[in-house]
């Protein structure tokens, strides 16, 4: 029987809930990517007989190696990623380096530092690919119930010289002043999942709106990611729709789309990866969108070099 997320002990402790695996036979797009196409938010785990995870952490995942996302990436039409450190590593970046020094100039990372990080360890994550700085505030065993803005500016100024942006995993809708708050933040923002709105609610609730205008500011970005998160259907998760719509009409520039994969913590059925390759191309429309999504946003936020 496949494991599922609530099949373990409680969450925190080495006897943390093992994840179900990914769809091990993913299918192609129906409608092909453009080339450079970049999957924005994907995690490397394991092999957990090699590398030990943290143990405070809410899940398990399955080993989700190089070799099977470069294959699934060759089977989506997809020639650039970008690796996220996976909260069950803690601030040890060692399995995101390792990956990114193996995928070479077609992956950047988004590593997860301690806050005493010093400036010698920050050009090296900088030399390995590393782009971007994670802050998870939810989906952690012990949840910020306020935004820790001190601690984010902090790390902000720090990593500001090297061009990276700071991605937050934080649910939107918690948050109705999210544009006042980081209405003069020092390095552009990157928000998971749609803004991680709760299921249930419409794009009209205070937190989405404030994120929206965060973004028509220019210095906030949202992954198209992880709809099974944000949704109470299945494929295609059509309760998301709105949530799409919304952010393509307030800043299609600041758009970029990840497979999450390897899908943890799904509660629901496993989706197929071709499956969400198409709900994107069903909220873009036209090519020419899909192009800015795929290829022309992912460069300018993460550095890509060559057309």
């Amino acid at each position: 029987m496949t494991p599922s997320p609530t099949d373990a002990g409680p969450p925190g402790t080495d006897s943390a809930p093992l994840c179900a695996p990914p769809d091990p036979n993913p299918r192609a797009p129906t409608r092909a990517f453009p080339a450079k196409a970049c999957d924005c938010h994907a995690h490397i785990c394991g092999p957990a007989d090699q590398f030990d995870y943290a143990t405070q952490r809410i899940y398990t995942p399955p080993d989700a190696l190089p070799a099977s996302y470069l294959a699934l990436l060759e089977t989506l039409g997809i020639e650039r990623a970008v690796l996220v450190q996976p909260s069950v590593y803690g601030t040890d970046n060692t399995v995101l380096l390792a990956a990114l020094q193996r995928f070479g100039e077609k992956a950047r990372g988004v590593a997860v530092v301690a806050d005493g990080v010093d400036d010698a360890e920050l050009a090296r994550l900088h030399a390995l690919g590393v782009r971007g700085v994670r802050l998870n505030l939810v989906d952690v065993a012990e949840p910020n119930a306020t935004l820790p803005l001190a601690r984010a500016r902090a790390l902000a100024d720090r990593i500001r010289p090297l061009g990276w942006h700071m991605e937050l995993l934080i649910h939107v809708d918690g948050v109705p002043d999210l544009d006042a708050q980081f209405a003069d933040f020092p390095v552009d923002l990157v928000f998971g999942h749609l803004g991680y709105v709760r299921p249930g609610q419409s794009p009209d609730i205070p937190g989405f709106q404030a994120l929206l205008r965060l973004m028509a500011g220019g210095r906030a970005w949202v992954k198209l990611t992880g709809p099974y998160r944000i949704s109470r259907d299945t494929v295609p998760y059509a309760d998301t729709d709105p949530f799409a719509r919304a952010l393509f009409e307030a800043a299609p520039d600041h758009l970029v789309w990840g497979s999450d994969w390897p899908h943890v913590m799904v509660r629901g059925a496993m989706p197929n990866d071709g499956d969400l390759c198409d709900l994107l191309c069903h909220w873009a429309g036209d090519d020419g969108m899909l192009r800015r999504v795929l290829v022309d946003n992912p460069q300018r936020l993460y550095g890509f070099t060559g057309n």
